[in-house]
């Protein structure tokens, strides 16, 4: 009975010295959301899915009070905002390595959906190396908690222990799955926001579908199936490297491409700029181009 008492204050513990940590985030309409503060002067980090505009943004903190905010940046592919809100002396948390954390460990979502602090326990349900979320975003670790999603939990905080933050809790990547966004990853993407307002990624010009390659040339490909080219936009890198329709793209650079997602993870912001080879399926012959990656706007992979 003690032990249990014992767990019980601790969690409260760090529930209390993580709530001024935790803001709430009104971005959308009749649905706020949650977020975290990232530093002292006003860097605040939420879920990018839950951000329906970029300005008149309001953060209701935990002393009640409320601050005006705006949209630093985004990065859609790993569902993180990166807001500014008009205030300073905010309490960033102590942040935690996830390398530490291990399946069973108890851990502690919180959120501020209204005006106070909410908290689930739980424990962590699932963990993983590196993993890419579906739009591409390259995520450092794969952490589930077993937690059930609640509204307005998304760009919250998920803490361990020993009160410090794993990283923030979001329903925006995987359909019916809570995951966290590790630390590292926010720290990787949230610097480069603040430093550009933008995540830099690479893109050829193509519209591409997964198809499965004939049985025969599957055990010499040594995959099962490629990216047919179904559209080549014009003065893009695929159209100048002599891509066409109806190519089966197999590998870049070496990396093969058997999904969409695939092709994404390859064109992360350091292939910009560069040489690379694409082996593809040609009329039945496999070829090799080079290609010099492009910058991609808002165009397709």
């Amino acid at each position: 009975m003690e032990a249990l008492v014992n767990v019980s204050e601790n969690l409260s513990l760090i529930a209390d010295s993580l709530g001024p940590s935790v803001v709430r985030v009104e971005a959308r309409p009749r649905l706020a959301s949650s977020g975290i503060v990232w530093s002292s002067d006003g860097v605040v980090v939420t879920a990018d899915h839950t951000v329906e505009h970029d300005n008149g943004i309001t953060l209701g903190l935990a002393d009640g009070g409320s601050v005006g905010a705006g949209v630093v940046g985004r990065d859609p592919t790993t569902d993180i905002a990166v807001l500014r809100a008009h205030a300073t002396g905010l309490t960033p948390p102590r942040w935690a390595d996830i390398d530490a954390a291990r399946v069973g460990h108890i851990v502690l979502a919180l959120g501020r959906p209204g005006r106070s602090l909410r908290a689930r326990w739980g424990i962590v349900g699932a963990l993983g190396r590196g993993w890419q979320s579906p739009a591409g975003g390259q995520i450092d670790h794969y952490l589930e908690p077993d937690i059930n999603g609640a509204r307005g939990f998304s760009g919250g905080a998920l803490a361990d222990a020993r009160g410090a933050v794993l990283g923030l809790n979001t329903a925006g990547l995987l359909r019916h799955t809570v995951v966290t966004v590790p630390a590292s990853t926010l720290r990787r993407v949230v610097d480069t926001l603040l430093t550009h307002g933008r995540i830099r990624r690479g893109y050829l010009g193509t519209g591409t579908h997964p198809v499965r390659l004939p049985a025969a040339l599957q055990p010499e490909m040594g995959q099962q199936t490629g990216l047919l080219v179904i559209s080549v936009e014009p003065a893009t890198p695929a159209e100048q490297a002599g891509l066409l329709l109806g190519d089966v793209l197999l590998s870049l650079d070496g990396r093969p491409l058997q999904a969409i997602d695939d092709l994404r993870g390859s064109l992360g912001g350091d292939q910009i700029g560069r040489q690379v080879r694409v082996r593809l399926l040609r009329a039945g012959r496999t070829e090799e181009l080079s290609v010099v990656v492009g910058e991609r706007g808002q165009r397709s992979a």
